[in-house]
């Protein structure tokens, strides 16, 4: 038991480290690139660090017993071998867990708009107006559970090497924060390319914190054209 307390409690601060690192990293970039853009935000930025660092806690139990349990007893299918699997396989098994997570990410983030479950948990997250670089992980601990459980049940289910998993954790921690920090870090040429038309970037969800009905997506915009939910391009 004291292995998988050391365990859940090193996985909440390495998360919470990742956090402060990489939000605060943007928050300075936006301070040099945009000055003034976070101007007044004070009070709203506090709060924003204040849940999620509680939300790193309730995303570090749930990984901190998977990695435990891999570690000692070899439960899930993650794998650290290269000639475990064919080196194909690779980038197949990083765009599986995106696709995965995006498809939940997609359809909970739908729920969360519903009434009743958008007062009880997800206004938190749209109480940032605007969303900065900090509110990535700005989450009342109901939608935090939601966000915390997917990456840690998808190890249980496809095969991944142990670097291609750290690589789809960066992606999301990095689109987590740069789709939130108010402008768009990446070319115009890519972001209205025909790549970019598939893609989130902070110019497809900045539209989504203005009208909330639509604009879903974590890291694609394949469920938005798909249900119909995509309302374009903001400009942040």
């Amino acid at each position: 038991m004291n292995a998988i307390i050391y365990s859940a409690g090193a996985m909440t601060l390495i998360v919470a480290v990742r956090y402060l690192a990489t939000s605060g990293g943007f928050a300075w970039a936006t301070s040099k690139v945009r000055p003034g853009q976070y101007r007044g935000l004070g009070p709203q930025i506090r709060k924003e660090i204040a849940w999620s660092l509680a939300s790193a806690a309730i995303y570090g139990v749930p990984a901190g017993i998977v990695a435990w349990g891999w570690q000692q007893h070899g439960w899930t299918r993650i794998y650290t071998g290269w000639a475990d699997y064919p080196l194909w396989y690779l980038p197949i098994s990083v765009l599986a867990f995106l696709f995965a997570h995006d498809t939940w990410f997609y359809w909970t983030h739908r729920l969360l708009h519903r009434p009743a479950w958008f007062r009880a948990a997800h206004a938190v997250h749209h109480a940032s107006r605007p969303p900065t670089a900090w509110a990535a992980m700005s989450f009342h601990p109901i939608e935090a559970i939601t966000g915390a459980v997917v990456i840690p049940a998808m190890v249980f289910l496809i095969p991944i090497h142990v670097a291609m998993l750290g690589l789809v954790l960066a992606i999301m921690t990095l689109m987590g924060v740069t789709n939130h920090m108010g402008w768009e870090m990446f070319p115009r040429a890519l972001v209205h390319s025909r790549l970019g038309h598939w893609l989130i970037t902070a110019s497809h969800h900045q539209r989504h914190h203005e009208q909330y009905r639509c604009n879903y997506g974590l890291y694609f915009r394949f469920w938005d054209h798909l249900c119909g939910t995509d309302r374009g391009l903001s400009k942040p």
